[in-house]
C-alpha cells in the first residue's frame, strides 16, 4: 500500500484565472515567459556586441513562429502521425488550435502537443530565413539565441509540470511526485529534472559567452547549447514513462532516437567552429 503522505501531490489547476470563456492558463503563461526572457537576453546580447537594432526587430516574429510551427508539427508527425495524417479533417487539427468533437462540431483546445525536438528544427529554419532576410552572419545569429535557448527550455518545461505531462517512471524516491490528474502512483518528476538541468545549463552559457565572448559567430555556442541540452535529454528519457504506445519495447524511445542527431550536430559545431563561420560568412 502506497502512502501518499511521503511524496509531493500535484494536481494544480491548468488555469491562472477566467473571466467568462476566457481563461489564462499556466502553460501557456511559461511558455510566453520563457520566450519574453530570450527576447531581453538577445537584445542585451545584440546590444553588448554592437549589433544594428534593425537586425534585431524582426528577430523575435521569425523566432515565435519557427519554435511554434516546429513544435507543432514535431508531435504530431513524431509522436502521432497515424492519426494526425489519417483524414483532411485531422491534418486541419494539425496546424489549427481546434479539435473536431465526436458530434462534428469544433472546439478551440489550444496546440495540445509540442515536441521539443521538432521546436528545435523549426528554430533553425527561422533563423536561416532571418539571416536570408537580413545577411547578417548565420552563425553569429544562432550562437546568440544558442545563448538564450536554455532559459526558454527551461519555462516550457514548467509548463509541463503544470499541466502534469511528460510524467516520469514509477518510483519511491522521496521527490516523487504523484500525479493526481493521471494516476495516484508515486513517480520521477522528469520535467522538473529538465527544467532545473536548463536553467544550470543558462548561466553555464552565459559564463562562457562572459569568458570567450569573442567565439560568437563562430558555432561554438550553438553547438555547446546543443550537445548540453540533448545530451542531459537523452538520459533522463530513462526516468520518463512512454509518451505513445508505439514506444513499448524499442531500445530506444523516440525522444532519445531524435536528440542523436542533435548532440552529433553540436558536438561538430563545437569542434568546426573557424570552418562554420567561414561557411556562414556573407
Amino acid at each position: 500500500m502506497i502512502d501518499h503522505l511521503l511524496y509531493i501531490l500535484w494536481n494544480p489547476d491548468l488555469e491562472i484565472f477566467r473571466i467568462g470563456n476566457f481563461a489564462i492558463r499556466w502553460y501557456s503563461t511559461c511558455w510566453l515567459i520563457g520566450l519574453a526572457l530570450a527576447y531581453f537576453i538577445v537584445k542585451w546580447l545584440y546590444k553588448d556586441q554592437k549589433v544594428k537594432d534593425a537586425y534585431f526587430d524582426p528577430l523575435f516574429i521569425y523566432c515565435f513562429l519557427g519554435i511554434l510551427i516546429g513544435a507543432r508539427l514535431g508531435h504530431c508527425l513524431f509522436y502521432q502521425p497515424e492519426y494526425f495524417l489519417s483524414s483532411w479533417t485531422h491534418v486541419v487539427e494539425m496546424f489549427l488550435p481546434i479539435h473536431q468533437m465526436a458530434d462534428g462540431s469544433w472546439k478551440f483546445t489550444g496546440y495540445e502537443g509540442l515536441a521539443s525536438h521538432g521546436g528545435t528544427i523549426g528554430l533553425m529554419v527561422a533563423l536561416y530565413l532571418y539571416y536570408r532576410k537580413t545577411g547578417m552572419n548565420l552563425w553569429h545569429v544562432l550562437d546568440d539565441i544558442a545563448i538564450a535557448t536554455p532559459i526558454t527550455a527551461c519555462f516550457i518545461r514548467l509548463g509541463n509540470l503544470m499541466n502534469s505531462e511528460i510524467i516520469g517512471t514509477p518510483t519511491n524516491v522521496p521527490w516523487a511526485f504523484i500525479f493526481e490528474r493521471v494516476d495516484m502512483t508515486p513517480r520521477h518528476p522528469g520535467q522538473l529534472y529538465e527544467a532545473i538541468a536548463y536553467f544550470f545549463f543558462f548561466f553555464v552559457m552565459l559564463h562562457f559567452y562572459k569568458r570567450t565572448s569573442k567565439e560568437v559567430g563562430t558555432g561554438f555556442y550553438f553547438g555547446l547549447c546543443l550537445t548540453l541540452i540533448f545530451t542531459f535529454r537523452f538520459f533522463i528519457e530513462y526516468t520518463k514513462d512512454i509518451q505513445v504506445d508505439f514506444e513499448s519495447g524499442m531500445i530506444f524511445n523516440m525522444g532519445q532516437l531524435l536528440s542523436i542527431p542533435f548532440i552529433i550536430l553540436g558536438i561538430a559545431c563545437m569542434r568546426g567552429g573557424k570552418w562554420m563561420k567561414k561557411l556562414g560568412a556573407k
